[in-house]
């Protein structure tokens, strides 16, 4: 682990992490942002687009990476401001075909909404409960991964060559490569002169086939949370 006298970057996951899934940021939370960001840049490294993240957020000014590397953007004067936005084509006839024939084995065949979401960048989410759950189902449904960790295999091979990563509440994301978080941060070291001991990373999702389980595994200082409300505790060494 890195000193903290090295740090200049603190990066988060978002929900689970900062948030309760989809759910504004808290006061309480919002407090400790604005302790840490008098002495540390602050960026958010999210599954979800910019502009949702920095909503999410109450508009909190700091760096926001978005779609796994596919967005970034930055806050100017109050404003988002989007700096990178990348795209590839999606065959959705192909992943909806992929996606029931994986309800159909997994007994997943009732759901609200759409069976699938498709994100203008091309990355996908995979809802089990589908797009129109309510927060509440999404959040009882699996709450220790445990069920998403067993269908892993089989939903990676089903969307190969995509990266699928355990997502959200109930949700896998499918990813383009070579996206993946600690490739964006590699990226935003790049852009920013910084080396890996700059950057302290805070996420949950750091188990099997979760979507901070690279950065977690990475040379990068990784700090893991298992409830958004243990903020404080988590960062204490560094306010």
């Amino acid at each position: 682990m890195a000193d903290v006298n090295t740090w200049k970057v603190v990066a988060f996951d978002l929900d689970g992490t900062l948030t309760q899934h989809k759910c504004k940021l808290d006061v309480d939370n919002r407090r400790i942002l604005e302790r840490l960001g008098q002495r540390y840049q602050l960026l958010i490294v999210g599954a979800g687009s910019c502009r949702r993240i920095w909503e999410q957020l109450d508009r909190y000014p700091l760096d926001i990476i978005g779609h796994y590397g596919m967005q970034a953007a930055s806050c100017h004067d109050g404003e988002l401001q989007i700096t990178d936005d990348q795209s590839v084509p999606v065959d959705r006839k192909w992943a909806l075909t992929q996606a029931m024939s994986l309800r159909k084995q997994w007994g997943l065949e009732r759901y609200q909404g759409d069976s699938m979401e498709f994100h203008a960048s091309g990355l996908m989410t995979f809802p089990l409960l589908g797009t129109a759950a309510s927060l509440e189902d999404k959040l009882a449904m699996d709450p220790s991964r445990g069920f998403r960790r067993r269908m892993l295999s089989t939903v990676r091979a089903a969307f190969y060559p995509y990266t699928v990563f355990v997502g959200g509440s109930s949700s896998f994301d499918i990813v383009p490569q070579p996206y993946n978080k600690r490739n964006a941060l590699d990226a935003y070291c790049r852009r920013h002169q910084l080396s890996t001991s700059e950057i302290v990373y805070i996420g949950d999702d750091y188990g099997s086939g979760g979507n901070d389980e690279d950065v977690y595994r990475s040379p990068y200082t990784f700090l893991c949370i298992d409830d958004y409300r243990q903020l404080a505790s988590c960062v204490s060494k560094l306010l």
